[in-house]
Formats: C-alpha cells, sequence, structure tokens
C-alpha cells in the first residue's frame, strides 16, 4: 500500500520534467518478476491520480482524456511503486498487473524481436482482443 500525502505528490510533480505536451513517458514493469509490459504517457494529473488510487491512470493522447488502464478490459495495472529517473523525465512504474497488458492480448506490448536476422514474434496472444474489448 502506498501512504501518500498532497505535499509528497506536489514535490515528486515538481522534481519531474514533463514534455513541451506536459507528458511523460511511463514504463510499466511487472513488480516480482522484472517483465517489461507495456509504454504509454502521464500527464501531472495521471501521476497524481495514480498515485492517490493505487492504481495506474495513464493519458490518452488519441481521446485526450486520464485513461485508468482496465477500465474496458477489466486488465487492471495495481501500482506498487513509482520510480523516475535521474533526469526526471521518465517513470518506471512497478506494477502489478491484473491479466493482460497489451490490448493485442499479449501479455506484454514487448513481444517483437529481432533473432538470429530475422523478425519474430516471442509470445504467444493469452486473451482475444474481441473478449477483451466486447
Amino acid at each position: 500500500m502506498i501512504e501518500i500525502n498532497q505535499t509528497t505528490i506536489e514535490q515528486m510533480l515538481t522534481s519531474l520534467r514533463f514534455n513541451p505536451d506536459g507528458l511523460i513517458p511511463a514504463i510499466a514493469q511487472q513488480y516480482n518478476t522484472g517483465e517489461v509490459l507495456m509504454m504509454a504517457w502521464m500527464n501531472r494529473d495521471a501521476v497524481a491520480t495514480s498515485l492517490k488510487e493505487e492504481r495506474v491512470v495513464y493519458w490518452s493522447r488519441s481521446r485526450e482524456e486520464l485513461w485508468r488502464k482496465g477500465e474496458v478490459s477489466g486488465q487492471i495495472q495495481y501500482l506498487k511503486e513509482m520510480r523516475w529517473d535521474c533526469d526526471g523525465d521518465t517513470l518506471l512504474l512497478q506494477v502489478d498487473q491484473n491479466g493482460v497488458a497489451c490490448h493485442t492480448g499479449q501479455r506484454s506490448c514487448f513481444f517483437s524481436a529481432v533473432r538470429n536476422g530475422e523478425i519474430k514474434t516471442i509470445s504467444s496472444i493469452k486473451i482475444n482482443p474481441e473478449k477483451l474489448y466486447k
């Protein structure tokens, strides 16, 4: 459980460097395995709300609104810890991913790789996307 007060949230937000659009990249990582799940964008409200709710909230650039991961699919990310890099321009979210992280039905969005000089899909679909988004 993350116990955080508004003063601490404001101090953290002041230390972050958001881009000219008011956004910062956030990498979600499964807290207990180190598996990199996805990358998305957060604005100040998304960062603050994620810390308060202990559930990851991103900024949807296409919809131009806050996006609670899993609000449609049920594949919720519970925030365990929020870290930022030495420059303050990238977040690392330690999460407990409920189900899959990728809208394609893959556990991780990072399922493509170059191996032996060829592009390979390195994992399989875990949930049919049609079931995720009915």
